[in-house]
């Protein structure tokens, strides 16, 4: 477990205009963005980027990716040691020859754990440029169980299914326009059948391919009732998760026990 246990969790909802294919100038506005943010505040426990926050989705075109050596990783350390909070958010890496749209979570004390994202959005090409990943992923941070899902990871709820074995999933993504109504819906479905509080954080602005994206990061109880909504442009917004409160749910609607047993196959 990473940090002392804490019952109230402060997380940042980080919602850019990404620059196309340009990591540097994103990073620096990544990063005036949570300044602004964090001016008078007392602090956030954890900090949310978008999917492929340096780049833009499928940005990486005639770019090499990067490495976990690679500027993106060591700057996130850096913000995350300074801020005293966990830095997420997905980043094309290439390892092994291959690529992943990995999603990278920094702690404050430097443990980088990542997951990378197992549903690959085949309708945009982007299984033909990565490699898809094989395992499910659950950090334990400051006594919460946090589960890291990519965006399309959304509409498949057996991979998103909740053993037993976390208390909040983020779904960091570049959801377009087109089909917002499925986000908002999915993410509040997830949160739900799930009995967990929910994240999704989201981007706004047109890409390199002419493809619009509405933003609307959101997150949910397990109730399914809204927490923070950041809107259609460039917004951040800082929502508290009360451990105790999921418990109190649980407790009363002990819903999961008569969750039917299957085996997922990968």
């Amino acid at each position: 477990m990473s940090g002392d246990a804490r019952n109230i969790l402060r997380a940042l909802l980080i919602q850019p205009r990404l620059r196309w294919q340009d990591p540097a100038e994103n990073r620096a506005q990544l990063e005036a963005q949570v300044d602004q943010a964090l001016e008078n505040s007392d602090g956030v426990d954890l900090i949310i980027f978008p999917e492929t926050f340096t780049t833009g989705f499928l940005g990486d075109a005639d770019r090499e990716p990067e490495s976990m050596d690679g500027d993106t990783v060591a700057w996130m350390a850096d913000v995350a040691r300074r801020r005293d909070a966990a830095i997420t958010g997905s980043v094309v890496v290439g390892e092994d020859g291959a690529r992943f749209n990995r999603m990278l979570l920094v702690t404050p004390e430097g443990d980088i754990h990542h997951y990378d994202k197992r549903h690959l959005f085949a309708y945009g090409g982007e299984h033909k440029r990565y490699t898809a990943g094989t395992r499910r992923v659950v950090v334990s941070y400051r006594g919460w169980r946090i589960c890291l899902q990519v965006c399309y990871d959304l509409r498949f709820p057996a991979w998103c299914r909740n053993q037993g074995d976390y208390d909040l999933t983020l779904f960091v993504a570049n959801w377009p326009g087109k089909r917002i109504t499925a986000w908002t819906a999915l993410l509040i479905a997830r949160a739900i059948e799930n009995q967990a509080y929910v994240i999704g954080v989201n981007r706004v602005g047109e890409d390199g391919n002419g493809i619009a994206y509405p933003g609307q990061s959101a997150a949910f109880d397990a109730l399914g009732e809204e927490l923070a909504s950041l809107g259609d442009d460039v917004a951040s917004g800082i929502v508290e998760l009360d451990l105790e409160a999921l418990k109190d749910v649980r407790d009363e609607l002990p819903f999961l026990a008569d969750a039917d047993r299957f085996r997922l196959e990968i």
